[in-house]
């Protein structure tokens, strides 16, 4: 490829999507998954590359490396979380290796911006032997893919290119390239070999041989990749690092040598042997666990790290400053942070799934959660979830719960599941229920998007991430043709019916599926037509707080308002916000909820 000259800013996400494009990727496929959901949404903007959401991540990887196996250069994007669910083809794709060159991009979320866990994927590396790479900024974002596909195909392996919230979400200059979108595609053809892709135990066997022959390769290779780089500067200090942990040491010890890691494993033991002969201290800064320090110190070097620079959380310059203080080389410059309103954490106003949430609340059953928007309902005050692990879990608690209570337990346990979830993973748990003869309560709530991750096309929206119309998943056909003989649907926006059907499914003795339909607010022409902004009539609100416990953010509360009982204490709502769904006017008594004059 060659440099274009032209200068373009992109975050990480939009450089790996051009990356991918330059570096003649045929087919690419995700689930959408904070921090990592851009990748694709970009790379559908490249012409003559096939782009797909696939159900969830080991899918993505399943029809990913089937495109590989075909000869065609391929990209899987997903957080971090996303890979423990592909995780069983990873492994063994590490045997077969690959044809087309395959890169998977996980995004990793230290701080848990929005995520249930912090993992630190670098282990995957080694775990699944592996390489993985490291970039700092956009332009490595970019740069990245194009080396790890070379990389793939040199050794016949796929390639981690491992991505972290502040390199994915933030902007830097980047130096396109020209791309090359015919070199690859000419490769593209059905070979048989068996032998290499057929992993029963007498191959496998012979290919854990051909992988660990790669990993001795991948380890030489390592000591001379030119992306492993040693700037020596002053001597008392040699920081090896990686990643945006790079960017923050830099900021804060402009004047020490570096061992900069494009590739974080394997890692180059000549070439870190090298440096600490350079260095009089050697000192590692990463983020999350001591993934490079560990190895370090198995090297027999001495080396200093997590005694300092704390394992939880992003790392910025602030704490790596703080955490290093014996060691600064300059002072850093402590950053004015003007105080921020709070913003406390809610379903958005007029959300659908307030109403199914507010009926389990009043219902007082145990709601077995799962990922979603849906997961701040456990916020008060409608309380209405009690577990969230990971995706698809909510069904298989409400199942485990129900069979050790038995009896005990008939009418008590719910799960909650959203559409995307229960296409990503809630299918297999529902044939669980079925089929074991659960009789948990089991509601799904179809809002026809994925709307967490800023609401992606998924099986059951009738739209692929190419725009094409396609075949929609039929939930209460499915949750049937498994042998659920009760399914029921719900508008969540009529309360008292909504709360029946609850009351109803709870009480039968055997598996129910009660299905919450209804768009999520934000999707265009999701806004019915007869709904109109509400108010409070202070002359009739006598300060019951009804209202007040549908969590809606468009009702507060004024403490000093006088109402029409003359005492201090009156709902308000925000006219600004509120989309008038009416679920407040229904549980108002008094009729002091109206439209706005």
């Amino acid at each position: 490829m060659s440099v274009t000259h032209r200068k373009q800013l992109l975050s990480g996400n939009e450089a790996i999507a051009r990356g991918a494009y330059e570096a003649g990727v045929l087919f690419a496929s995700a689930y959408p998954g904070t921090p990592s959901t851009e990748i694709l949404e970009n790379l559908i903007s490249y012409d003559g590359i096939y782009c797909e959401w696939s159900p969830n991540e080991k899918v993505a990887l399943e029809v990913g490396v089937g495109a590989c196996y075909a000869g065609a250069r391929t990209l899987v994007a997903m957080k971090h979380v996303g890979v423990n669910v592909a995780a069983d083809p990873l492994f063994t794709l590490s045997y077969t290796g690959i044809r087309g060159g395959m890169v998977l991009v996980t995004a990793d979320d230290p701080e848990l911006h929005s995520s249930q866990n912090e993992q630190d994927n670098r282990n995957y590396a080694k775990f699944a032997k592996v390489p993985m790479l490291d970039p700092a900024d956009s332009q490595e974002a970019k740069d990245y893919v194009a080396l790890a596909l070379d990389i793939s195909e040199q050794f016949d392996t796929p390639v981690l290119l491992r991505s972290t919230t502040r390199v994915s979400h933030s902007q830097s200059s980047v130096s396109l390239s020209e791309p090359d979108r015919t070199t690859h595609a000419g490769k593209v053809s059905i070979v048989k070999d068996p032998p290499k892709l057929v992993m029963l135990p007498a191959n496998a066997r012979k290919r854990h041989v051909v992988v660990e022959e790669r990993m001795k390769r991948l380890r030489e290779f390592a000591d001379t990749f030119r992306e492993n780089v040693m700037e020596i500067n002053d001597t008392d200090i040699g920081i090896i690092t990686a990643g945006i942990s790079y960017q923050y040491a830099k900021e804060i010890f402009p004047n020490a040598s570096y061992l900069k890691l494009g590739m974080v494993y394997p890692l180059p033991e000549k070439l870190i042997r090298e440096f600490s002969g350079k260095v009089k201290r050697l000192l590692v800064i990463e983020e999350l666990d001591p993934f490079i320090e560990e190895q370090v110190r198995a090297m027999g070097l001495e080396t200093s790290g997590k005694e300092n620079v704390p394992i939880l959380g992003e790392l910025n310059p602030d704490i790596v400053a703080s955490s290093l203080s014996g060691y600064v080389f300059k002072e850093s410059v402590p950053m004015e942070k003007p105080e921020l309103p709070p913003r406390p954490p809610n379903m958005c106003p007029g959300c659908p799934h307030r109403g199914i949430f507010y009926a389990l609340s009043k219902s007082k059953v145990f709601v077995a959660g799962d990922i979603g928007c849906y997961t701040l309902a456990f916020l008060p005050p409608l309380q209405a979830i009690d577990t969230c692990l990971c995706m698809g879990a909510s069904i298989g608690h409400a199942v485990g719960i129900d069979k050790v209570m038995g009896k005990e337990g008939q009418g008590k346990v719910a799960a909650v599941i959203g559409d995307s979830t229960f296409f990503h993973s809630g299918i297999t748990p529902l044939i669980d229920a079925a089929y074991n003869k659960s009789s948990a309560t089991i509601c799904i709530l179809d809002n026809r998007t994925t709307a967490m991750t800023g609401a992606q096309q998924n099986p059951g929206t009738g739209k692929t991430l190419m725009g094409e119309d396609t075949h929609r998943v039929d939930i209460p056909a499915l949750a049937k043709s498994i042998g659920i003989n009760r399914v029921r649907k719900v508008d969540p926006y009529d309360i008292q019916k909504t709360r029946e059907i609850v009351t109803e499914e709870l009480d039968v003795d055997e598996i129910s599926v009660i299905i919450s339909e209804s768009p999520c607010v934000l999707l265009k022409g999701a806004r019915r037509k007869e709904w109109e902004v509400l108010s409070v009539d202070h002359d009739k609100c006598t300060g019951c707080k009804a209202c007040i416990m549908l969590g809606c953010p468009a009702i507060g509360w004024d403490p000093e308002g006088i109402n029409g009982k003359g005492k201090k204490g009156r709902s308000v709502i925000d006219e600004m916000l509120c989309i008038g769904c009416t679920m407040c006017q229904q549980l108002c008594k008094f009729d002091a909820i109206v439209k706005v004059p």
